[in-house]
């Protein structure tokens, strides 16, 4: 099988993980999405490419390789869903996710003319990008500051759920799910380590499963999932597609079965069910 990586770091720990694994008997290559200047040629295509970047270009290409035929990980329309957090926001409630309660606003503007916010938020860039805006905003007088350094940024506001401090980071390969608890970018600094991994075991009942859920409503096959703990109840505050999956045992594993899987024709990539 001939498996193609979409990425400009093929090094990044998971998929070498999962190319040490494939190449004995399989051909792993990767592109660049970003330099490459022309698509490749239909008539030469991977069996399976594994999209691992969310740029515009890499949706092109993936867009691309589709119409020719090529299965890619994840579609570019799952994966580009999961771009904007307003329109994420709106298919995970309507599908009865338990997904942080999210507005919109073409910029900070409105919020800073009303004197917002009255209690604690979370900001968010609308559309999810490296270094994107995610901040806690807890008074006036700190919005005015965030509005300065953004101002003309689209965001997403959010009620602040108040938690422990740990997000919990659950990943997801096919029907595999792993997981971990992360200290929070909106939590004080505190000594120590910053992520612990947990058995499935130790995840509150029904996580799991919830997890796998995401992936049916926003058809994806390589996903995370941030959860927040609300007093025993949990709160999606995030959807990502392809994320690291960093130092997850069997979590290379699960890809390149996923890849062969899919390289083989004997499972499709999932393809959203909404525009």
């Amino acid at each position: 099988m001939r498996i193609c990586l979409l990425t400009p770091d093929p090094h990044h720990p998971l998929l070498a993980a999962t190319t040490a694994l494939l190449t004995p008997h399989h051909e792993v290559t990767w592109l660049d999405p970003t330099g490459l200047e022309d698509f490749p040629d239909p008539s030469d295509l991977s069996d399976v490419y594994l999209l691992k970047t969310r740029t515009p270009r890499a949706l092109a290409l993936a867009r691309h390789l589709e119409e020719h035929g090529a299965p890619v990980l994840n579609s570019a329309a799952a994966t580009e869903l999961c771009q904007d957090r307003t329109a994420m926001a709106d298919v995970a409630r309507r599908a009865g996710l338990p997904f942080v309660a999210t507005r919109t606003e073409p910029s900070l503007a409105p919020l800073v003319a009303a004197g917002e916010p009255a209690a604690p938020v979370v900001v968010k860039s609308r559309h999810s990008r490296r270094h994107d805006l995610v901040a806690r905003v807890d008074d006036a007088a700190g919005l005015r500051e965030l509005a300065a350094r953004w101002p003309d940024e689209p965001v997403v506001v959010q009620p602040f759920t108040p938690n422990d401090g740990w997000d919990h980071k659950l990943w997801v390969v096919a029907d595999h799910v792993f997981a971990a608890l992360r200290r929070s970018e909106l939590a004080d600094a505190v000594p120590g380590s910053r992520t612990r991994a947990l058995a499935p075991g130790e995840l509150p009942a029904g996580w799991a499963e919830l997890a796998r859920r995401v992936g049916e409503v926003f058809a994806l096959d390589v996903y995370g999932v941030d959860l927040l703990d609300a007093g025993g109840t949990p709160v999606i505050v995030d959807i990502n597609a392809f994320p690291g999956i960093r130092g997850q045992h069997g979590a290379p594993e699960a890809l390149a079965a996923l890849a062969l899987r899919t390289a083989t024709g004997s499972r499709r990539p999932r393809v959203p069910a909404v525009p």
